[in-house]
């Protein structure tokens, strides 16, 4: 089973990620998408195979380092608008994995889930 952590503070976001991949045959999946609230107690609960953030909601780069904190962290997938240089460039040094653009390389977070999909 793939479990996917969604963090961002917009509604409109968080369902279309949740579509999306609820949409791609996984064999087996669990999502939970949660607002900006979302914290670090919440993602140890739920013990996701991939965080997707979004970076600039309140606390997302907090959020981000504790999530790296982890003794097993999640794949972490960094989504935003603002897909400037130095904000790739310090979310990859904070240990993101992924970094993408919410309005040009959306789709491409399926690429990334479909690799670490067992099956």
């Amino acid at each position: 089973m793939l479990k996917i952590y969604i963090a961002d503070d917009s509604l409109k976001i968080r369902d279309r990620l949740s579509e999306l991949v609820a949409s791609l045959d996984f064999g087996g999946l669990e999502i939970r998408a949660e607002a900006p609230q979302a914290d670090i107690l919440s993602i140890q609960e739920f013990q996701p195979d991939a965080a997707i953030l979004d970076i600039h909601m309140p606390g997302g780069f907090d959020l981000l380092t504790s999530i790296k904190a982890l003794r097993q962290p999640p794949t972490l997938i960094i989504l935003t608008a603002f897909p400037y240089p130095q904000v790739r460039k310090k979310c990859l040094e904070a240990g993101a994995d992924y970094f993408f653009d919410k309005t040009s390389e959306f789709e491409q977070i399926i690429e990334v889930l479909r690799a670490l999909s067992p099956g």
